[in-house]
């Protein structure tokens, strides 16, 4: 199990408000899922705080309910 299996698990049992996204054009490998292998779909409004760094984005979006 690695931290995407774990954040998915808490994000489908309902106890994440939001999630905060640090975004970099870099790829390792072939990638990990953000959220693991979550099966349910839930929805992220779009960011409410969206801050550009030096070849970094840095997130907030809110789960919608």
């Amino acid at each position: 199990m690695d931290a995407g299996d774990v954040g998915g698990q808490v994000l489908a049992a309902g106890l994440i408000d939001e999630v905060r996204m640090d975004v970099v054009p870099v790829v390792f490998g072939s990638g990990k899922r953000y959220f693991g292998s979550v099966h349910a779909q839930h929805l992220l409004e779009d960011p409410d705080v969206a801050v550009q760094g030096d070849r970094v984005l840095h997130l907030r979006c809110r789960v919608r309910r």
